[in-house]
C-alpha cells in the first residue's frame, strides 16, 4: 500500500503577513507546496491530502488540480473549529481551531494507510521524502512511528528568531522528548534561545522537528483519545493549542516509539517576507544542478 501526503495548510501565517502557502518561488510559479508534492510523488507516495479551510478550498483546487490531475490522487479537509469536539460547548472567545494534532485528525476519515505529515510552507529535500516513504512502507506499526530530525543550524532565518521543537534522543536514537524553544537565533557564532530556558546555549546540530512525521493511521484514535482529554482541560482557553508534539510525547511515555531520522536534506522555508528571495534563489539553484525541471508538472 502506498503512503499517504498529508499537507498542513490551514494556517495564515501571522508573521509572514499572507497566504504564503500558495505563493510562487519556481521559475514556472510553483509553489513550496509543489516541489514537496514533486519529492513525494518521486518517493513512492500514493495519495496527498491538503488540509485546509473550507474558504479557501476553490482556489486551492484551481492551483493544484490541473497540476495533478493523473499524477498523484488528491483529497481536501476541512480543518474547523468544532470538529472532535463531541457537542462541547466552544466558548464565544475562541475563534479559530485547535492547532496542527487538531488539523491531523481532522484527515481521519480521509487516511486509511500510513502516512507522512508536512508544513505547507517548508521546503524538505528529496531525500527526506524518500526516507520517509521506506519507513512507512517498511517499518511503520501501531507501534513504532517516525519524525525526520534536521540540523538546527540549517533551519535558522536570517531575518529573525525562529521557534523549534528541539528533540532529546534515548541510547537508541529514538525521540526521548520534544520542547518548544522560542527566540531562536544564531549570535556571535553561537545559536541563543531568549527563552528563559535552559539551556541558553544549543549545539549546532542539535535535532529539531520541522514538522515532518510518520504515523500508523491507528495514530488517529490515540491523537482522538487524548484530544478528547486535552478539550477537557483546556476547552475555556481561547488560545490553548493542541500540537502534534502534545501527542507524541504521550505516546511516548505510554510506551510507543518515534524513531528520529537524520537527514542531510536542505530544507528552507519562508518564515518572515524578507526569506522569500533567498527561498526562491534557492529553489532556482537545485533547478539549475538539475535536481528539478524547470517546469515541475509540464
Amino acid at each position: 500500500m502506498q503512503p499517504t501526503l498529508v499537507i498542513l495548510a490551514a494556517g495564515m501565517a501571522s508573521r509572514y503577513g499572507s497566504m504564503k502557502q500558495i505563493q510562487g518561488f519556481g521559475p514556472g510559479g510553483e509553489t513550496i507546496m509543489d516541489y514537496s508534492i514533486y519529492d513525494a510523488i518521486r518517493a513512492g507516495f500514493g495519495k496527498v491530502a491538503f488540509i485546509i479551510r473550507r474558504e479557501f478550498a476553490d482556489n486551492f483546487k484551481s492551483i493544484f488540480e490541473p497540476k495533478l490531475g493523473g499524477k498523484i490522487e488528491t483529497v481536501y479537509v476541512y480543518q474547523e473549529i468544532e470538529m472532535f469536539t463531541e457537542g462541547a460547548t466552544i466558548p464565544p472567545a475562541r475563534k479559530k481551531p485547535w492547532g496542527t494534532a487538531h488539523a491531523v485528525l481532522c484527515a481521519m476519515d480521509y487516511v486509511k494507510e500510513p502516512f507522512a505529515v508536512i508544513n505547507a510552507d517548508d521546503f524538505y529535500g528529496k531525500q527526506a521524502f524518500h526516507d520517509a516513504a521506506d519507513f512507512l512502507v517498511n517499518d511503520c506499526t501501531e507501534s513504532n512511528n517516525a519524525i525526520i530530525g534536521y540540523d538546527l543550524l540549517k533551519t535558522l532565518s536570517a531575518h529573525g528568531t525562529v521557534n523549534r521543537g528541539v528533540c532529546t534522543l534515548d541510547e537508541r536514537g529514538n525521540l526521548a522528548s520534544i520542547t518548544e524553544r522560542i527566540n531562536i537565533s544564531e549570535k556571535n557564532g553561537k545559536i541563543i534561545c531568549d527563552d528563559n530556558m535552559d539551556p541558553r546555549e544549543l549545539p549546532r546540530n542539535t535535532s529539531v522537528s520541522m514538522n515532518f512525521w510518520g504515523f500508523h493511521p491507528s495514530f488517529f484514535n490515540y491523537t482522538q483519545k487524548v484530544f478528547r482529554e486535552f478539550l477537557q482541560q483546556n476547552i475555556s482557553d481561547p488560545k490553548a493549542e493542541f500540537f502534534i508534539p502534545i501527542v507524541a510525547d504521550r505516546f511516548i511515555q505510554e510506551g510507543g516509539t518515534i524513531e528520529v531520522i537524520p537527514t542531510t536534506s536542505e530544507w528552507f522555508g519562508v518564515t518572515y517576507k524578507e526569506d522569500a528571495p533567498a527561498v526562491e534563489k534557492s529553489l532556482h539553484a537545485l533547478v539549475a544542478k538539475k535536481e528539478y525541471p524547470e517546469r515541475l508538472w509540464s
